[in-house]
């Protein structure tokens, strides 16, 4: 791997680049985005050489990262996979993972399992852009990795990356990405469409300029902080994800409406101790 075009010099992309080369990696980072976030991506060291034209940036390099929201890495992977060499690997960092392997299979055919790589870092902030990218972001993360049926992730282009993803501190777990999607809807996505929720009532029942969160302490600024995320990455998230995000968002407001009913019996406090359970794994 001498040369790695990232496309999407976000917080993810950004974090990425600037994460190999703390880590070592001496090759060329290649960023593809707008001119001005180019801009900003080599100012903070990010990037090596800016483009904005995705097909012009891949050109040289052995893997192809896609960082950009969900919609647009199902269009990227159609624009730009058939026309990729063989020997290139393209992987991504989407937040839901089944729509994008079905455009990897459809686009790259039989060929998907040694060209693709489909991933998700479970890293991020609720602030967005390059401007907030951290070289030790992923220190500690969880990096989901969905192989195809029969795929070899320790092989080639892709061990090599998933090597680096090591050296960046971040932990490799595998699973199908029916099961990734799943997962996530519970420990991602639900949480931030409760956040989203919570923060939203709040604006709603006080007011937008209301001192509520030095009011409300840790405890609502812990609860609230994802709620400041881009309605721009979700959206996608929303659309590729909705019924496994609408079955957990039914099955809490079941739990919720529980609790409602049982505020002045035991059953609050079996709810109590159920949810201490969490804890203790």
């Amino acid at each position: 791997m001498r040369q790695i075009t990232i496309i999407g010099t976000g917080l993810i992309g950004g974090s990425l680049a600037l994460g190999l080369k703390r880590c070592g990696f001496h090759g060329r980072i290649v960023g593809c985005d707008r001119a001005s976030v180019l801009e900003r991506a080599r100012n903070k060291g990010a990037i090596d050489q800016g483009e904005t034209n995705p097909v012009s940036a891949v050109r040289g390099s052995q893997v192809v990262l896609l960082a950009t929201p969900v919609g647009s890495i199902i269009n990227l992977i159609e624009l730009l996979g058939r026309g990729l060499s063989r020997h290139v690997l393209l992987t991504d960092v989407g937040s839901t993972k089944l729509e994008i392997v079905k455009r990897a299979r459809a686009t790259l055919g039989r060929t998907a399992g040694k060209r693709f790589l489909a991933g998700h870092p479970m890293a991020g902030k609720e602030q967005a852009g390059v401007d907030f990218a951290e070289g030790n972001l992923f220190e500690g993360a969880t990096w989901f990795i969905t192989p195809l049926a029969g795929q070899n992730i320790d092989e080639g282009l892709a061990g090599e990356f998933l090597s680096w993803v090591e050296r960046l501190g971040a932990k490799i777990a595998a699973l199908a990405p029916e099961k990734h999607d799943l997962l996530c809807a519970w420990v991602s996505h639900l949480p931030q469409m409760v956040s989203t929720a919570l923060a939203a009532s709040l604006v709603d029942q006080f007011g937008k300029d209301a001192p509520l969160l030095p009011a409300g302490g840790r405890a609502l600024r812990e609860m609230t902080r994802i709620s400041a995320s881009p309605y721009s990455m979700w959206r996608d998230i929303a659309l590729t994800n909705k019924t496994n995000i609408r079955k957990a968002l039914l099955q809490l407001e079941q739990r919720l409406a529980y609790i409602r009913e049982n505020l002045d019996s035991r059953e609050l406090e079996r709810e109590f101790e159920r949810a201490h359970e969490l804890k203790k794994n």
